[in-house]
């Protein structure tokens, strides 16, 4: 297949997705959590246990969605393989978050229906969010061809999705107040609102060409293997789940730092939600600034994606550690923007380290398995909502965190909030680095090996 040569406007577009999955991830982060044990009061042990469920699920839903959706068929040659889910699963992904938040009052009064309704609903939402983030992963390799296609769409959707991740943290709380459970149902409808308007943002984006589709009709003629089979020789290659590994870790230590801003600005600060705003923006910020500079560092590291990932991991690390010692609104604002300028880098290289990636098992096997391949990526990045609720619940229990307070926890609380914004991400980013380090073994020389050998085999 030859090398794409897509427009800005397109890869724009694409950005959008980058968008959305940022922004309705970050929204659920730093909401679901504090809302079912700070406002509605249920135990922590049952919002983690909820959770584990949501893991479980997540652990069937991802890959085999990725796999269903990833097989072609008459709609599926004239709409192509990925576009179809990408925009059916974000119009439903956006109607059954509200649902999350949407609690009436007779399941409010009992902590089992409460519970239920809880897995339920996250249960829901997160097959919506996999049918469509699956596919707009999938979609990436075969739409961007040429490492220089891959490094200008990268850095586009960076940009475009650092937005997504501020935002996601930044809007809800300026339409939801502690204290008024009610409220979190009405920020949930104005983010669902903002995800229908991007279905319409993201379609030329990921609108699949003739070309693309003539792809996938070599795909449909490859022996089927089977999902489990698939799945299990794709985690064999060392490159793949060293990257699996990496995002497992990765992304546990972002929901813990965002997930824990609202414990942070309640009850270490004892400020208003809307005091969360500067803080998030200013991890934003930080962000943005960072993507010129780390662009920049990879031509003078020949744009080794996989090392650069491990060196902005250590980056996030060391300033994680340091916002252990923040103590006002001002300090925490600052160690997030030092935050950000190391993850404004991995963002700039998550995705074309993981097309390398894809690439090299494509050679490998000799076929195209993007569907399963993003969906075992979506479940380990999901998976970190345990590790998240696994931490918090650790932490509250251990310092004695009282959700019905509402102001400044007590010294040892405001202790263990401390540990889940700062310590335990650093030491999840460390080891996101060295999985890196001692499993993978990508090499820039064989990056545009696998490169010129996907042209010989037409994939």
């Amino acid at each position: 297949m030859a090398e794409s040569n897509t427009s800005f406007l397109t890869k724009a577009s694409y950005g959008t997705g980058k968008f959305l999955a940022e922004f309705l991830t970050g929204a659920y982060e730093i909401m679901v959590f504090y809302f079912y044990e700070s406002e509605m009061h249920l135990d922590a042990l049952y919002v983690t246990i909820a959770t584990v469920i949501y893991s479980i699920w997540n652990a069937v839903n991802d890959p085999l969605i990725g796999y269903v959706t990833g097989k072609t068929s008459r709609f599926t040659r004239r709409f192509g393989r990925h576009t179809p889910w990408i925009i059916s699963g974000l119009l439903l992904c956006s109607l059954s978050y509200a649902g999350i938040f949407a609690v009436p009052d007779w399941v409010r009064t009992d902590p089992i229906r409460l519970f239920l309704w809880m897995v339920v609903f996250v249960c829901l939402y997160d097959g919506c969010y996999s049918l469509w983030e699956v596919n707009y992963q999938g979609v990436f390799p075969n739409k961007f061809r040429s490492t220089e296609e891959r490094s200008k769409a990268a850095v586009i959707a960076t940009s475009i999705g650092v937005f997504g991740i501020v935002s996601g943290a930044v809007l809800p709380p300026l339409f939801y107040s502690y204290g008024k459970p009610e409220s979190f149902a009405f920020s949930a409808v104005i983010i669902g609102i903002i995800g229908i308007v991007g279905a319409v943002l993201i379609r030329r984006g990921v609108s699949e060409t003739p070309e693309m589709r003539s792809a996938s009709e070599k795909v449909e003629q490859q022996d089927e293997i089977g999902f489990f089979k698939a799945l299990v020789r794709s985690v064999k290659h060392k490159e793949f789940l060293a990257l699996l590994l990496m995002l497992f870790f990765y992304q546990s230590a972002c929901v813990c730092m965002t997930g824990s801003v609202n414990y942070v600005v309640s009850g270490v600060l004892g400020m208003k939600s809307s005091a969360t705003t500067p803080i998030f923006a200013c991890m934003l910020v930080g962000a943005l600034v960072s993507i010129l500079v780390w662009r920049i560092v990879a031509k003078r590291i020949r744009n080794n994606n996989q090392k650069l990932l491990v060196i902005t991991s250590f980056a996030m690390a060391a300033a994680a550690c340091a916002l252990f010692f923040a103590d006002s609104q001002i300090t925490f604002a600052i160690g997030m923007f030092v935050w950000g300028l190391g993850f404004g880098g991995f963002w700039t290289f998550m995705t074309p380290a993981m097309a390398d990636v894809v690439d090299s098992v494509v050679v490998s096997e000799k076929r195209r398995e993007d569907g399963v391949l993003m969906g075992i990526r979506a479940f380990f990045m999901r998976l970190s909502y345990t590790s998240q609720a696994v931490v918090f619940w650790l932490c509250h229990k251990a310092t004695g965190y009282d959700p019905a307070l509402s102001g400044i926890q007590a010294p040892l609380a405001r202790m263990g909030i401390k540990l889940h914004i700062s310590l335990v991400p650093a030491v999840f980013f460390v080891a996101a680095a060295m999985c890196m380090l001692f499993i993978n073994t990508l090499t820039p020389e064989k990056v545009e090996q696998n490169k010129e050998d996907l042209r010989k085999l037409g994939l």
